[in-house]
């Protein structure tokens, strides 16, 4: 999965440069953006742009630099808030029990758990979009890509810590520092917990099918239901007068009743949190990447029938590219294959059982023994001289076993092994796979080849185009006519035989009267 991912990031950039040369837009954001404005009333000066020329509102970097450390000291605080929130203890106590009726209580509580924290999640995330609008518009950007560039990148931050602490959580943390039967470790005087009877791999995979699957779930009962309230209730507000006039409506008229269009924002936004569920987690959810296909299927079909026929069309606008959107694709691809070679080093019983087939016994037998210790003869004098097995690998004392030892070792070694491998195979298939397609890397030497010959051509004929002034000096406009012709260039790609535009100019008498001829040879 993290090779597609980065294979996936590849023939995107592809694709990308196809599109923006194909629309004309592969220097939009560098040459002809203009400010926003909102940014041009609020600006509080004016200064001459270098490129252009023209006079600009401006806003002192400075200030905005202010602005920008203000606003990440906020968003650090709430993420801050945040993770508190997701990895504190659970609320529930763990259930240790043998019975039936115990086990399923637990299960119970857990599914009940992970429910409540989809709909925190999904409460929060609002308040973080409205407070990300704060903070973006008073950080005055100039112009609206990087306007929206910060914006996505604030709201991004929010949501991923929203969404994926929690699983981080039980795939890293819980049941990690928990101790051994006497000697429990507490946080904050609370005992930490430990992963139930299947295994944190198993609570993992249920908190993604809940909060992945339900998210999406909400979300497309949202986009069908949601459209359809807001076009009747701007319906209603508008038939009153509608009633009065007493025509029928014309088609502008009745599309001007639809609902505005508010970009495609929220559409990225719900892809690239998918992208990271499918990615970073997939070790321990392989289900994640079909529950994705379905969604994205019911997706396209629920977009299509809100955007034709609930929307008013969009207004277009010019853009390079996706934006910021691209480099976090490819943060949660580098994430992804680190977190994948954690979990399964760490998380998952890969690597134990691999230890115990190569050094106790091939066959497995035995092997749950092998994972479980014996509680301390302390802890057995204090419940009645009775003993428990626990997870872990430890001695009667509460001593680490010298197979701990092993496996830490063998665990760190194939996280390295794991995510060189991948990196690596990433590097060749980024060397192999050109950013931009041959063709239209083609097409832009040509564009630019022939760029420079209708420029240099211009300049010639305004040369020879201009009227001259009497008692001219004949040397230096000679001079200028030779240089011009010796400046056009020739063929800029290798095989291809153009030719060259000559330009003679002689004078005639003592008038100083000049007349030009142009030839072209090879």
């Amino acid at each position: 999965m993290s090779l597609w991912a980065v294979t996936f990031l590849e023939y995107w950039k592809r694709t990308s440069s196809a599109l923006s040369h194909r629309w004309d837009c592969s220097d939009f954001q560098d040459i002809a953006e203009r400010p926003r404005p909102e940014f041009t009333a609020m600006a509080p000066m004016t200064t001459r742009n270098p490129i252009t020329g023209a006079e600009e509102p401006y806003f002192p970097e400075k200030k905005r630099l202010n602005r920008t450390l203000t606003g990440c000291m906020v968003i650090v605080l709430m993420v801050s808030l945040l993770i508190q929130q997701n990895m504190r203890p659970g609320s529930f106590c763990s259930v240790t029990s043998p019975s039936s009726s115990a086990f399923q209580a637990g299960r119970i509580a857990s599914l009940s758990g992970s429910v409540l924290n989809l709909l925190l999640i999904l409460l929060l995330s609002r308040v973080y979009t409205s407070l990300a609008h704060l903070l973006t518009r008073w950080e005055m950007h100039r112009t609206q890509s990087k306007y929206e560039d910060m914006f996505i990148l604030k709201v991004f931050v929010f949501q991923f810590v929203n969404f994926y602490s929690s699983p981080v959580y039980i795939a890293f943390f819980k049941g990690r520092f928990v101790g051994y039967p006497g000697n429990y470790k507490s946080l904050f005087g609370v005992r930490n917990e430990d992963c139930g009877a299947g295994g944190c791999l198993m609570e993992l995979a249920q908190e993604m099918l809940v909060i992945m699957v339900g998210k999406q779930l909400i979300n497309n009962v949202q986009e069908f239901i949601s459209p359809k309230v807001m076009s009747w209730w701007q319906r209603m507000k508008m038939s009153p007068q509608v009633k009065k006039k007493g025509e029928e409506l014309s088609p502008w008229e009745a599309d001007y009743q639809l609902l505005v269009c508010e970009g495609l924002f929220g559409e990225y936004l719900e892809m690239v949190l998918q992208f990271g569920f499918v990615t970073i987690f997939v070790a321990a959810c392989p289900l994640a990447p079909l529950c994705a296909l379905i969604n994205n299927w019911l997706e396209i079909r629920l977009d299509a029938q809100k955007f034709v026929t609930e929307y008013r069309r969009p207004v277009v606008e010019r853009a390079q590219d996706i934006g910021i959107w691209f480099p976090i694709l490819q943060f949660i691809t580098h994430t992804a294959v680190l977190s994948n070679a954690f979990l399964i080093a760490f998380t998952s019983s890969f690597v134990p059982r691999l230890y115990f087939r190569y050094t106790k016994d091939s066959s497995l037998s035995g092997y749950t023994n092998f994972t479980l210790a014996t509680s301390p003869h302390s802890f057995n004098q204090q419940h009645l001289n009775t003993s428990c097995r626990y997870r872990g690998f430890r001695d009667v004392k509460g001593d680490f076993l010298p197979e701990y030892f092993h496996l830490l070792a063998i665990r760190l070694g194939f996280i390295i092994i794991f995510e060189h491998v991948v990196f690596f195979v990433g590097s060749l298939i980024d060397m192999m796979v050109p950013d931009i397609p041959e063709e239209v890397e083609m097409k832009m030497k040509r564009e630019h080849y022939m760029a420079k010959e209708a420029l240099a051509e211009n300049q010639v004929r305004a040369l020879v185009e201009t009227p001259e002034e009497p008692n001219t000096n004949s040397w230096s406009t000679e001079q200028s006519l030779k240089t011009a012709s010796h400046d056009t260039p020739t063929s800029a790609q290798p095989g291809l035989i153009t030719r060259r535009p000559m330009t003679q100019c002689h004078t005639h008498g003592s008038l100083n009267a000049w007349s030009c001829t142009t030839s072209t040879g090879l």
